[in-house]
């Protein structure tokens, strides 16, 4: 790999460390809990970018010698309103429903530290869903129990196989990381 500086990838995400790993990027994970709040008087595309930051800045102090801090955090954003990860299968369903037959932007928002360095961008993806009618959304919770995904779902899962009909944007991006942005960003650093 022509990144030769070690990686802490920040996250809880199994999809981040997925989509690293599938780059061919060597990382190591550590975790940690950071209060996911915001003001609500925050640009709904800047939460993202300043959550990732956050994130990074609260394992700064993991970094030792030239390794980089990894850290990011992603929201779906439908008419102006951010919808996190679901609290309950109600709140899934009723996400789901919004969502359905309607297109919505992914932000995932990246913040890679050093020592003496930060950098933090944003990857956007438009998303089309096409209908789902409320037995598909019963089952799509029932079977695959997204309550730990931005907006209730997973593009890798049954919906984005089935029910995702067009993207504008990175698809690694709606996933939970812009790769592209961060190989080159890990490049430059």
């Amino acid at each position: 790999m022509i990144l030769n500086r070690p990686l802490i990838l920040a996250s809880k995400s199994p999809r981040r460390a997925q989509l690293l790993r599938e780059a061919g990027i060597s990382f190591r994970v550590e975790t940690f809990d950071v209060d996911e709040s915001f003001s609500p008087d925050m640009l709904v595309e800047e939460v993202a970018p300043w959550l990732a930051q956050k994130k990074a800045e609260a394992a700064k102090h993991l970094i030792h010698g030239d390794e980089i801090v990894l850290a990011a955090d992603s929201v779906v954003i439908l008419d102006g309103k951010i919808y996190n990860k679901p609290a309950d299968y109600r709140e899934a369903f009723g996400m789901i429903r919004a969502l359905s037959g309607n297109q919505h932007t992914v932000i995932t928002g990246v913040c890679l530290c050093s020592a003496d360095k930060e950098k933090v961008f944003a990857g956007v993806t438009k998303v089309w869903f096409s209908d789902l009618t409320d037995e598909e959304i019963d089952y799509y919770l029932r079977v695959w129990e997204p309550y730990d995904k931005a907006g209730s779902y997973g593009a890798q899962d049954w919906i984005g196989h089935c029910k995702i009909t067009r993207i504008e944007g990175t698809f690694q991006n709606v996933m939970g990381l812009p790769v592209d942005m961060v190989y080159a960003a890990l490049l430059e650093f």
